[in-house]
């Protein structure tokens, strides 16, 4: 079983194969907005590394939001055009639950609470609680971080937030003894890949002509920035299996 995983729901652009025997490979980019010239890229050169040719793909997943609106249409249109050109499922896992899953996955000795958090600007970020990649505590909304909100969840135990929104709130919520914080930790299509595989075994799979990533947010359009000529690419591929 080969699944493509694709996360471009942040400013990174990461894409990964899953198989039998787990996560093969990624490769992924932290390079501000190069989701549209990087992913489709990216996806070749992973296969061609892991000699696995599009027609012995059984999947594509893709992280279906919260998220960057530019970065949830490029990552889902790219996905459904795949599993409608090869004729294969479509599956869906929602941001938030895969970073809690990635991080569980990279910390298994760890029985604490995990808040993933993605910046939304200012003091808001879209989060969710989690106490097991698949027991979430509290609901996915967009929250604005305020003295006290967490409260509830951090007098029970241990919390640690992760994701690019969560350095921003160690003023406001670090102050608590059972907040914890994980700066190394960044976003990854691995964290889809055990929930992938479920939902592939279950049968959970996406409509290819319908599916909409999930924005929380309506999308508010800002100017354009040009990037310029000679900027550092931060791409690299990681070999996890041979």
């Amino acid at each position: 079983m080969n699944i493509l995983l694709i996360e471009t729901a942040t400013s990174v652009c990461s894409v990964a194969l899953v198989g039998d025997e787990g996560v093969v490979a990624e490769l992924h980019s932290d390079q501000p907005n190069a989701h549209s010239s990087r992913l489709s890229v990216f996806i070749g050169q992973l296969l061609d590394q892991c000699h696995i040719p599009f027609s012995q793909l059984d999947g594509v997943c893709v992280s279906s939001g919260p998220g960057s609106y530019t970065g949830l249409r490029i990552g889902v249109s790219t996905a459904k055009g795949i599993c409608y050109a090869l004729g294969i499922p479509l599956l869906a896992v929602p941001t938030l639950q895969s970073m809690a899953a990635q991080y569980y996955a990279q910390h298994p000795e760890y029985r604490g609470m995990v808040c993933p958090m993605i910046d939304a600007r200012r003091m808001e970020c879209y989060t969710a609680l989690f106490a097991a990649p698949s027991d979430m505590l509290k609901p996915v909304s967009a929250d604005i971080i305020t003295p006290g909100i967490y409260d509830t969840f951090l007098d029970r135990g241990e919390v640690t937030f992760i994701g690019d929104g969560a350095e921003k709130t160690r003023p406001i919520l670090g102050q608590h003894p059972n907040a914890r914080y994980s700066p190394s930790f960044t976003i990854s299509a691995t964290g889809l890949a055990s929930l992938a595989l479920e939902n592939l075994q279950q049968g959970h799979t996406e409509d290819v002509a319908y599916f909409e990533p999930y924005y929380l947010k309506d999308f508010v359009a800002k100017k354009s920035v040009v990037r310029g000529l000679f900027e550092t690419d931060h791409s690299h591929i990681n070999t996890l299996k041979n």
